[in-house]
């Protein structure tokens, strides 16, 4: 068993045919054909049933797959850090949510290239979940995300926590009080546009409060209320026992704050977001201290980038400008 073996089966699992697994690796079909079944010689295990169309994995090979596809993307992981290892890049590249871009990024940017004028910093735009997969293969090496993330690769500092705001129609008959409450907003169609949950579900109290007795919450719905909640702006209303009335989902932030312009909808967003399309957009403060979107820092436990030390001094350096508290940290294997 080699991994040139290893490789072809996982390429014939995943195309379904070795027509289509052949274009994908390069290699001919003889030769991914001889590699599998040289594989399944020195296992003494069929894993492909080739009397389907399109083929089909034995129930061995689907277990096969399923262990030795983790088995292999370490094996992927390691060999990219090793090469990173070998040869440093001096380039710091940094994945960040769209929503912390509208925050204090670019100045924490200015203020680490103040500080280090030959540094060279490249910013990409890539979701929480994919940064976890782009610190993995090299793509990034340090990102900015919304959400904890459990990976036996990743290690993360929580920054600090961002209140939410309301952002409501200009012409909302809620749009000029400046306390808002959650359970005030739940009968207005709330748009998500959060393409990461949370990790850990939560699930709505047996007290869900109704927004009045006309309105229907979704949370009456008996089923509902074991009903796991991932969806981060949901989370937030379920930890108040309160479902919203009518919700819509977007492909993003910036269409959800377009839809609120066009009067279609609320939505909550971080403070930071809180000058975006402001002659259509009126933001308001949430009471609710613990309503708030964190910030956190992530990069590999086993590879920390020697400019990391740098950026985080540069955070710390524009939270104290600002009289943000925050708390000190350091990753692991940072000097």
């Amino acid at each position: 068993m080699d991994l040139k073996q290893l490789n072809a089966f996982i390429a014939i699992a995943d195309s379904r045919s070795f027509s289509a697994a052949a274009t994908k690796t390069g290699l001919s079909q003889p030769s991914l054909s001889r590699l599998l079944k040289q594989l399944e010689t020195d296992m003494g295990v069929e894993l492909v049933d080739r009397y389907h169309r399109p083929l089909h994995l034995t129930e061995a090979g689907t277990f096969f797959y399923d262990k030795i596809s983790a088995i292999l993307t370490e094996i992927d992981t390691v060999t990219s850090m090793t090469q990173r290892l070998s040869t440093p890049s001096s380039m710091l590249n940094i994945g960040f949510v769209p929503s912390v871009l509208y925050g204090l990024l670019p100045e924490i940017i200015a203020m680490l290239k103040q500080s280090n004028p030959d540094i060279e910093v490249n910013l990409k735009d890539i979701s929480s979940y994919q940064q976890i997969e782009a610190l993995k293969s090299g793509e990034i090496d340090i990102g900015f995300g919304r959400f904890p993330h459990q990976d036996p690769w990743i290690q993360q500092i929580l920054l600090r926590y961002e209140r939410y705001v309301v952002a409501l129609p200009k012409a909302h008959h809620l749009a000029h009080i400046q306390e808002q409450r959650l359970i005030d907003l739940a009968n207005n169609r709330l748009i998500l546009y959060h393409q990461t949950h949370l990790p850990i579900a939560t699930t709505v109290s047996s007290t869900s409060i109704k927004p009045n007795n006309n309105t229907k919450s979704r949370s009456a719905d008996p089923s509902a209320l074991s009903a796991p909640i991932t969806e981060p702006l949901l989370h937030l209303f379920a930890q108040y026992g309160i479902s919203p009335f009518m919700t819509t989902t977007v492909s993003d932030l910036q269409v959800a704050l377009g839809l609120v312009a066009a009067g279609e909808g609320i939505t909550l967003v971080p403070a930071s977001l809180k000058t975006v399309r402001t002659d259509q957009i009126s933001y308001q403060r949430l009471v609710h201290e613990n309503v708030t979107s964190p910030i956190y820092l992530h990069t590999l436990k086993d590879f920390v980038h020697p400019s990391i030390s740098d950026l985080l001094s540069a955070i710390y350096q524009v939270y104290e400008q600002r009289g943000i508290t925050y708390r000190q940290q350091k990753f692991v294997s940072q000097p």
